[in-house]
């Protein structure tokens, strides 16, 4: 890989690779993908990501909202795109774009039947979401009956898929709500399709709800974090290649005598002679004021350098006190595992996924393949 000269995401598509084939070995033959690229596929780049997807057949995306769809079909992706959470605004937009609704409540559902009528829709593809105890976005199964009555009132619509979400799929520790989550989707899904009188698909699964709960694979699954290169396990982890490595290099190496101050606030004072490295890439890139004051490290020759001071918009400081380094030097803030996006963001008790979508669009892609 070639040697960063300025602050780069590197993105291996063929890691990418990896991941969708490692998932869709977990599957039957006949369960389809449906692949998750909001929030810019993840922090990455959603167009690129999803093309790539696109060519490796999967058979359908998913993003949080109506304008992350119309990007996709600008870029030319023609694979079904559901829309997890439209607002009322855009649904004109969103049928004009062919692309597919999450419906989750009786507003919502009414709402858009109203548009569809209007812009003469028949059968137009919605994606009916229950509730099974995330309690965040979904239909109640009290629901049902009143849902069938209005698509049995109205033309312009027909349910492509019911769908929820596992709220704890990852924790073993929550199996039992887990399983019930599941055997209370099962029914709902029996139930709607009886009465609907047709079969639409069921989903409930999320990448770790495919990992540990194959009886739930029904008809499709929807895979995010997974596909990014993580399994939410340590376990899982070592399957898995994260496609995404944030690199940067040294603008400036400081030597710092014992008193001084490093950065705003004088947030890190001295204790004795330190020798410091200013890197291009801060709170505007990413990397929050959190991940300040020895919480967060970037690996610097194989070895952890850890943050000191306050994060700057654009700038961090890190301890190289006792490493052979340079300015101009290359430095990784995460990469694969064993240092990956993962481990990066323990320091400051958070998460991957926040750290991978949190890296702003300034800096610069550039795809491995």
């Amino acid at each position: 890989m070639p040697k960063a000269q300025e602050t780069v995401l590197e993105i291996d598509l063929n890691a990418l690779k990896h991941n969708f084939e490692y998932i869709k070995s977990k599957l039957q033959k006949d369960t389809k993908i449906l692949a998750v690229v909001k929030a810019f596929a993840y922090g990455s780049h959603a167009e690129i990501i999803a093309d790539y997807l696109q060519n490796l057949d999967v058979d359908y995306f998913a993003v949080a909202y109506v304008s992350e769809g119309v990007a996709l079909r600008n870029a030319g992706i023609i694979k079904p795109i559901l829309v997890l959470h439209p607002q009322a605004v855009n649904f004109k937009t969103l049928i004009e774009r062919c692309l597919e609704p999450s419906l989750y409540s009786s507003k919502v559902l009414h709402e858009f039947i109203a548009v569809a009528s209007e812009e003469q829709q028949n059968d137009y593809p919605i994606h009916i979401k229950f509730n099974t105890g995330l309690n965040r976005l979904g239909f109640s199964d009290n629901d049902v009956d009143h849902i069938i009555s209005t698509l049995k009132s109205s033309k312009a619509v027909k349910a492509k898929s019911i769908f929820s979400h596992l709220a704890a799929s990852e924790d073993l520790s929550e199996k039992e709500f887990t399983i019930q989550q599941i055997q209370k989707f099962k029914s709902i899904a029996e139930n709607f399709s009886e009465k609907i009188g047709y079969q639409p698909m069921f989903h409930i699964c999320n990448t770790s709800g495919i990992l540990n709960y194959p009886e739930a694979h029904l008809d499709m699954v929807r895979t995010g974090i997974g596909l990014y290169g993580f399994g939410n396990s340590e376990e899982e982890n070592k399957h898995f290649k994260p496609i995404a490595t944030l690199k940067s290099v040294i603008s400036q190496i400081h030597h710092i005598k014992k008193g001084e101050t490093v950065g705003y606030n004088r947030a890190f004072k001295s204790q004795t002679m330190v020798k410091s490295a200013t890197i291009p890439i801060g709170h505007a890139d990413g990397i929050n004021r959190q991940y300040g004051n020895g919480k967060g490290y970037v690996m610097i020759n194989g070895k952890p350098a850890y943050i000191i001071g306050n994060v700057c918009m654009d700038m961090i400081m890190v301890d190289v006190s006792d490493m052979d380094c340079k300015e101009g030097d290359e430095i990784i803030i995460f990469g694969p595992h064993p240092h990956s996006a993962s481990e990066f963001s323990k320091t400051a008790q958070t998460i991957s996924y926040e750290i991978i979508t949190a890296i702003s669009t300034r800096v610069k892609r550039v795809f491995l393949t």
